[in-house]
């Protein structure tokens, strides 16, 4: 899965499109590197993302298409 969709879906961050902003202007890193929209997400990744002076660090736990609110979280595990 694209990681701006993945971004999305876990609600991350709210809408795709702020989400692709994120990854162009540098501020999204995934396993150490900086990351493109495009670049595929796999399960046991690590998503940094950089909003303003916070950092939020994650580990992909599984992907879906889709999913509720309340399902989202099931998603990630925060470090």
């Amino acid at each position: 899965m694209r990681l701006d969709k993945y971004l999305k879906v876990s609600r991350l961050i709210k809408r795709r499109t702020v989400a692709n902003d994120a990854c162009g202007g540098e501020r999204v890193f995934l396993n150490g590197k900086l990351a493109k929209p495009s670049t595929q997400v796999k399960v046991g990744d690590i998503i940094e993302i950089a909003f303003g002076a916070k950092s939020v660090k994650v580990e992909v736990l599984n992907i879906q298409d889709t999913t509720k609110k309340e399902e989202s979280k099931e998603l990630y595990k925060y470090l």
